[in-house]
């Protein structure tokens, strides 16, 4: 990676210089910063989340688990996006290209069909083969320890977009609320796979999760009809 590349790419996570314009009181300015440090959370523990469900997920044979961290790569995009909107408005005052974020937006949500998709196909053929998966302690913590922080995380959010008056930052909210619920299914089929050992316990669970990432996608792939007012951090001037 070229070193004028690297120092972007830093500077994107980076909290940002505040060039606000003259109708931001002081208190936007702070929930704006809020929100930014809020996405670089999410951006973190997104990216945990992703390697440990992932990694245990291919380990122990579980789909369940390698479509939890599949979902968590795609939450990240969204972050990422979010994150660079909320650096241009802090610094700008202004928002950023809308069309960039419909489109990010849209890939994001064909990015959940298509894994819905693949986890349909491939819980219904590890059911018709009777193919099982060993339990994963990994997998089970990072679940567990993934539904109090989306709670967290999304609670928090909404709170502050109400304030905003952001259905950006809002839409990103109900992606972590549909995470937390995807975790508690997951932690409900490792506990099951613990406890029973069943060979089907992962294929059903994994069915059982299709119908979320499908509402997460259809969240993700209308968003830019939720914003068509164009909405913009700025809200009203104080």
């Amino acid at each position: 990676m070229q070193p004028d590349k690297f120092v972007d790419a830093c500077e994107c996570c980076a909290e940002p210089t505040v060039i606000a314009p003259p109708h931001f009181s002081e208190e936007r300015v702070a929930l704006i910063r809020e929100a930014f440090r809020l996405e670089r959370l999410t951006l973190g523990w997104m990216t945990v989340e992703a390697v440990v469900a992932i990694a245990a997920g291919v380990a122990a044979g579980s789909l369940v688990l390698t479509a939890f961290g599949l979902d968590s790569v795609i939450e990240l995009v969204s972050a990422g996006v979010l994150m660079w909107r909320l650096r241009v408005e802090l610094q700008q005052g202004h928002a950023f290209s809308e069309e960039v974020e419909r489109k990010a937006s849209r890939i994001a949500g064909g990015l959940l069909f298509a894994l819905a998709a693949y986890v349909t196909v491939a819980a219904m053929w590890s059911l018709w083969t009777k193919q099982g998966e060993t339990f994963s302690w990994p997998g089970l913590i990072v679940a567990l320890v993934a539904i109090p922080s989306m709670r967290y995380l999304a609670q928090r959010k909404i709170a502050i977009a109400e304030k905003l008056g952001s259905r950006a930052l809002r839409a990103d909210a109900m992606e972590a609320i549909t995470c937390g619920w995807l975790s508690f299914v997951v932690v409900i089929a490792l506990a099951a796979q613990w406890a029973f050992g069943a060979w089907w316990i992962d294929g059903v669970a994994s069915l059982a999760i299709v119908w979320l990432l499908i509402k997460e996608g259809r969240e993700a792939w209308l968003h830019q009809e939720c914003c068509a007012g164009g909405d913009t951090l700025e809200g009203t001037t104080d």
